[in-house]
């Protein structure tokens, strides 16, 4: 009898806002389940405003008024007959219990689920919800303030948490966002010391600077890079080195695309 192939859980945290916890998750949740043959599903846990489920809202309106994106979007589902992977809104200290219930309810084996926490360490049940996340990735900016709190959070997750084996945590993954390449190396290669000092695992990709990042599916655009209806355009995946983070991300959870 062939064994039940295990769900991910897999969470972008951080503990400061505009670091592009929503945006991963969106690029990747995308990515995945649009052209690497994979099945997502996203938990917008970020209680009240829920980002992502607007984002949805207004990617949907999106396609209605630009012809390219609707194009795109019947190619898209004529070639990979899969609809769009769903988006649910909750609060933060039921995510856990939601998402095993829609696993339990779910007609298609499902690979990964996303998971868009609030960026509050107080938020009621975010501690627990992010002790039941397989894989944690906290995105980092060359900025003293997110990157001491980003890792006094990840050092007790990482030495604290884990080692007592109170969670469900494979990995936590820190990776460099938001990279200006008229930075001088020597100061990413400081702060990489600095993080190998803490026993703390930061990622190889470092993701360049883009201002596609703040953009979303626009009624004139040609080109799709944060939606969570059309996967990324690969050259502007490309430019910014998201492609190289993604092959690094699927290695790092050890699961193989079917793209």
């Amino acid at each position: 009898m062939e064994k039940k192939k295990k769900t991910l859980f897999v969470a972008f945290s951080s503990q400061k806002g505009g670091v592009g916890k929503s945006t991963f998750t969106a690029i990747l949740a995308s990515t995945l389940h649009y052209s690497r043959g994979l099945n997502v599903a996203v938990f917008d846990c970020d209680y009240p405003q829920h980002s992502l489920a607007q984002m949805r809202q207004r990617d949907q309106s999106a396609i209605m008024k630009n012809e390219t994106f609707k194009k795109l979007a019947f190619q898209q589902f004529k070639t990979i007959n899969k609809k769009a992977y769903p988006i649910f809104q909750c609060k933060p200290e039921l995510a856990l219990k939601e998402a095993e219930q829609f696993l339990k309810l779910s007609p298609i084996p499902v690979d990964i689920i996303f998971f868009d926490l609030p960026g509050t360490v107080n938020t009621p049940g975010l501690l627990s919800t992010l002790a039941g996340m397989n894989h944690i990735f906290s995105p980092i900016t060359a900025d003293r303030v997110v990157l001491e709190s980003t890792l006094s959070f990840t050092d007790v997750m990482t030495n604290v948490l884990i080692k007592n084996g109170e969670t469900s945590i494979e990995t936590i993954r820190l990776f460099w966002n938001q990279v200006d390449g008229r930075e001088r190396s020597v100061l990413y290669n400081h702060y990489d010391k600095i993080i190998h000092e803490l026993g703390l695992t930061l990622m190889e990709t470092r993701v360049t600077d883009s201002k596609r990042f703040r953009k979303e599916s626009e009624s004139e655009a040609k080109t799709v890079f944060r939606s969570t209806l059309l996967p990324p355009d690969r050259r502007l995946v490309r430019s910014c080195k998201m492609d190289m983070f993604i092959e690094e991300f699927l290695k790092t959870i050890k699961l193989k695309d079917n793209g």
